[in-house]
């Protein structure tokens, strides 16, 4: 007894933690699971389907463990059922087949039992019963060695009750089981014969209970490939990401099919911002900089004029600039060296993406010390993921507030307004996109684009402040900046900036207005002061 007190105990615990770190944004990673999850909805699963899951576990050299637990019926049957599942698979030719099973805790505790899981490239759970196999593995030592094999690039999948056993909360029976699953999907909630056995219904009430979390539903003969942060749809109907609703927020379901693409990290983070307050605010900050400056260009190449200003408004040649490359796939070290052809002697850059790396003693360090920081172009949303919740943040207002600069172009514009627009990871059309709507707010209550004139993007920011009138919307065009300080943004460069009131009827069907180089714009205000 007092054996299976301290197994329970352990279990509960391990759960809990599990559970507290899908939930939190300062705890999960943004870059995804590791390894590979073929979560399959159940009925006829696809040639191409198990073929897929074959190569992912590594072809021929695939070492493939099979886990019956889920079997309704007796022992035999579980055993049985594994040895028949052991020869569908076995027409691919992997290396090698196990049957694992048990429905006994205190062996699933064994390391012994758990032995074929240490060499197995790929394990595969079998229908049934998903309760079935959270009351044998779930915070178990099989359930750790699952997670082991995922860290080493293995492959894990399932099919119906293997398929809803990889959340941490498991439906049972149209109601949220008491025993946890395995959570090897973390953030989500998984259901599966989906449009089968119209389950949406289900889904979005447990949903309602935990809207922090990700609905997950998965039809028949249709697997969801989760590959870092990558949600892959493939088979013979679709997948449904689903949001539950949480006050103001209506429910939301995003249907992919065979080959359509999603974002794990982007679904993760639009569910937990629907449990705060709604953002941006009806009242928002006006867009002032009480101290230091803003250095804010459209993309496209920037004059020597523009460098030299940051360099001048950070401090001269000796002062201290830190450099972010971090918006692009790879971060290249040597992205500022246009600041030292311009003739700044003490230029760093910043690679690190990681919590833990950004974080570092020696790379706060060197941005408490930095009297300009610059973010470079890419993506917007890279820099979310790399910065927020991080110390970093904090000591980039810091750089402000000492009197410094921070600058940017393209993305590294983007970021510093107050709404961050084409925000999404799958393309930098949307302008709104789930879970990255939240810039650095170095410049309050904006939202900044870029590429505007050349791109044509005029359209955009209306669909953006028809939205979200309280703010001020801000267009630069390539090669162009807008220099701020106070309340106050003068245009330098080769084109137009162009500002967005929504309070402001429009002009010859113009619902923006347009300052060419040397003009002056009032942000607070939002008024032009100088057209040049």
């Amino acid at each position: 007894m007092r054996q299976l007190l301290l197994l329970t105990t352990a279990f509960l615990l391990n759960a809990v933690t599990s559970f507290a770190a899908e939930i939190s944004p300062e705890r999960f990673d943004s870059a995804g699971i590791k390894g590979t999850l073929f979560l399959c909805g159940g009925g006829r699963l696809p040639d191409e389907v198990r073929d897929a899951f074959v190569e992912a576990g590594g072809g021929e050299k695939c070492r493939l463990v099979i886990i019956p637990t889920a079997t309704v019926g007796e022992e035999s049957d579980a055993l049985q059922e594994g040895a028949e599942i052991a020869e569908l698979w076995r027409v691919r030719s992997p290396a090698s087949i196990e049957i694992l099973h048990t429905r006994d805790r205190a062996v699933a505790n064994d390391p012994k039992f758990s032995e074929p899981l240490k060499t197995a490239t790929a394990v595969w759970f079998a229908g049934g019963r998903q309760s079935q196999i959270a009351g044998a593995y779930s915070g178990t030592v099989v359930e750790q060695e699952l997670r082991n094999l995922l860290d080493r690039g293995g492959v894990v999948g399932g099919t119906s009750a293997g398929a809803a056993c990889m959340s941490r909360v498991m439906i049972v029976r149209g109601k949220i089981h008491e025993t946890p699953g395995l959570g090897l999907l973390p953030g989500a909630i998984v259901d599966q014969h989906f449009l089968a056995r119209d389950r949406r219904d289900r889904l979005m009430e447990a949903l309602a209970a935990h809207p922090a979390l990700v609905g997950v539903g998965i039809d028949e003969g249709t697997a969801l490939i989760v590959r870092g942060r990558e949600l892959k749809c493939l088979g013979d109907s679709s997948v449904h990401l689903c949001l539950g609703v949480c006050g103001p927020h209506p429910p939301l379901e995003r249907v992919l099919k065979s080959g359509d693409v999603s974002d794990l990290t982007m679904f993760r983070r639009g569910a937990l911002a629907r449990t705060e307050p709604p953002f941006p605010p009806t009242e928002i900050a006006a867009p002032v900089v009480p101290t230091g400056a803003l250095v804010i260009v459209g993309g496209g190449g920037m004059s020597k004029e523009i460098v030299e200003r940051f360099i001048e408004l950070a401090g001269g040649v000796d002062a201290p600039i830190v450099v972010l490359p971090t918006a692009n796939p790879e971060p290249d070290a040597n992205e500022g060296r246009f600041f030292e052809r311009a003739g700044a002697k003490n230029v760093k850059s910043l690679t690190a993406r990681g919590k833990t790396e950004v974080e570092t003693p020696e790379t706060l360090e060197v941005l408490r010390q930095a009297k300009g920081v610059w973010f470079g172009g890419g993506r917007q949303w890279r820099f979310v993921d790399a910065y927020e919740n991080t110390q970093a943040v904090e000591l980039f207002h810091d750089v402000l507030k000492r009197g410094g600069v921070i600058g940017g172009s393209s993305a590294g514009a983007t970021i510093q307004g107050d709404y961050l627009v084409r925000g999404s990871p799958l393309g930098n059309t949307d302008m709104m996109a789930l879970g990255y709507e939240r810039g650095f707010a170095f410049l309050p209550g904006t939202a900044i684009d870029q590429h505007f004139s050349q791109r044509k993007r005029f359209g955009d920011m209306t669909r953006v402040v028809e939205r979200h009138p309280q703010l001020l919307g801000i267009g630069l065009d390539e090669a162009t900046a807008i220099i701020v300080r106070g309340s106050v943004a003068e245009v330098m460069g080769a084109h137009r900036v162009h500002f967005y009131d929504r309070a402001k009827p429009a002009v010859d069907e113009r619902d923006y207005e347009s300052v060419a180089p040397g003009g002056k714009y009032e942000l607070k205000k939002r008024e032009v002061i100088d057209a040049d």
